[in-house]
């Protein structure tokens, strides 16, 4: 608190120098009992009692706290106070959990530390003692946030116990139903209360949802597919050959590949098994692809499509040509491959049946250049490019539709253009929606370019990065037109606070931006 001058006899009072401050809050999905508007109130009694102003409020709802990735309050906080632009001199937070539950407890330090550094204080108000730097004060804080990471790594082996408990009762844990298949919908007493059409959820917590058979002519494809693989031999990019040429299309309406053939192939729902745990994505860290002995099953939980025997046939196939190569088996590969076809290409070794994919050789030697390089080979050019940019320029219609449903299933209403292809959500933003082509250079490393359609205006790009191999996103970026100066984004694996700021790993929080509630919910 400043100190004010004793005034001269006759002369008015000074006022006291006011203090501004600005205050946190965050609510995540598994704390509904620290709302916002109770920490709120806490912050506001602990500023009345002391003097000081609230001015601004950065609230973060619904936030995990393990990571500051999607927390765009606090992102903002830090970047107002170390820019210069904030007018507070204050930070006030409801307790040391709110500030987050970094793993690392020094990432949560280093953060207050960043604004420490930039003149502001920081204070927790429903803490029991001061943040003034003092060792008394250090050793708690530090204390607070390992049991604050601690926490949610108790919390996170719980809710893993309980998800793995519905997959051993046969109960689906998200995901759409597949090529063949549909999901339904039981009530409490595990009765069919109705068939939940793509993007649909159940709406009641007792509710839960299993997989079912889907049209019989989907189900006769499935196992024709089967029959062709393990009876006929024939590989899987024969087998979509097939399939588009009689005009059939995948669940997504997308003309079929050898991936998705493999991945029909190759799961265990369409024998009736309920499996989970196949990647691992604990406290938001990095992704695990899990060996098949650690998978979470229950056998029989559904009706299966296809023989047991007939799946486990094609299993061993699958299981025979996926043995670890060395890299100079994979080497005489292509040689063998360039011997037979003359040229080398991602796309000409993603085509071969009985060898790992393009990807596998950029991981083991860094890069497909490097590769040919090791054989003697130079190519002219990689024209695989031009096949993924058609297969991109194919899947954005239906990347658009999914978005559309996601927004829709929120309660919100999206309306197209027919000519600049933005959508319109609820009459009020609009949106538009870029695929970026995944590439590696020539150390490996990975790089996204993104063309943003400024020409177009809209309001927020939604930037759908692909993964290695282009057949999927790999995650998004929200991008509002108001922070893009530039029209080509070149984008790395990571990016910095500045534009990694608006990564999601999914759109669920973009679709709750958008959706709706009916008033008596709202109220």
């Amino acid at each position: 608190m400043a100190r004010t001058r004793t005034p001269i006899s006759g002369e008015p009072a000074e006022a006291p120098e006011r203090i501004l401050a600005a205050q946190y809050v965050r609510m995540s999905t598994e704390h509904q009992q620290y709302s916002t508007q109770n920490q709120s109130k806490t912050i506001g009694e602990y500023a009345e009692r002391r003097g000081i102003e609230i001015i601004k409020t950065y609230s973060d709802d619904a936030k995990s706290g393990l990571i500051i990735g999607g927390r765009r309050a606090l992102q903002q906080m830090i970047s107002d106070v170390e820019s210069g632009a904030a007018e507070y001199r204050v930070i006030l937070v409801y307790d040391v959990t709110r500030w987050g539950r970094f793993q690392d407890a020094d990432e949560s330090a280093y953060y207050e530390y960043r604004c420490r550094k930039a003149g502001m204080q920081v204070d927790y108000c429903a803490e029991q003692f001061e943040n003034d730097g003092s060792p008394t004060s250090t050793i708690v804080k530090s204390v607070k946030r390992a049991m604050a990471g601690e926490y949610s790594r108790e919390l996170s082996v719980k809710v893993f116990a309980g998800q793995c408990r519905l997959i051993e009762l046969g109960y689906r844990q998200g995901g759409p139903a597949g090529f063949g298949l549909r999901r339904a919908l039981l009530n409490e007493r595990g009765e069919v209360k109705a068939e939940l059409k793509r993007g649909e959820h159940k709406s009641l917590q007792t509710d839960r949802v299993i997989l079912v058979p889907g049209p019989e002519k989907e189900q006769r494809v499935v196992r024709r597919m089967y029959e062709m693989f393990v009876n006929e031999g024939r590989p899987e990019s024969e087998i979509a050959e097939v399939l588009n040429a009689e005009g059939h299309r995948t669940d997504l309406d997308r003309p079929w590949a050898r991936a998705t053939v493999h991945q029909v192939l190759t799961n265990e729902k369409y024998i009736g098994n309920n499996v989970f745990n196949k990647v691992s994505f604990k406290l938001k860290q990095r992704r695990v692809v899990n060996p098949r002995d650690m998978w979470i099953r229950a056998e029989g939980a559904y009706q299966a499509v296809v023989d047991k025997a007939l799946f486990l046939r094609a299993r061993e196939i699958v299981d025979a040509r996926s043995r670890h190569f060395s890299d100079e088996e994979l080497l005489d590969a292509l040689r063998a491959i360039l011997k037979r076809q003359g040229q080398l290409s991602g796309l000409i070794i993603d085509e071969e049946n009985d060898l790992p994919s393009s990807s596998a050789y950029r991981c083991r030697f860094g890069s497909l250049l490097r590769a040919y390089r090791l054989i003697g080979y130079e190519p002219e050019r990689d024209y695989r490019y031009i096949e993924i940019n058609k297969a991109l320029r194919a899947a954005h219609p239906q990347v658009v539709e999914e978005i559309i449903e996601g927004v829709t299933a929120q309660g919100g209403y999206v309306v197209q253009a027919a000519d600049t292809q933005l959508l319109r959500v609820n009459d009020e933003f609009t949106v538009s929606v870029v695929l970026a082509r995944c590439q590696a250079t020539a150390a490996g490393s990975l790089r996204w370019h993104i063309r943003l359609d400024t020409g177009l205006v809209p309001d927020i790009t939604i930037a759908v990065r692909m993964n290695e191999t282009n057949d999927a996103p790999r995650d998004f970026y929200l991008l509002p037109s108001t922070d893009m100066t530039d029209a080509r984004l070149k984008m790395a694996e990571r990016n910095g606070l500045w534009l990694d700021a608006y990564r999601t790993e999914t759109l669920d929080d973009f679709y709750t931006l958008a959706g709706r509630a009916k008033v008596t919910e709202a109220a």
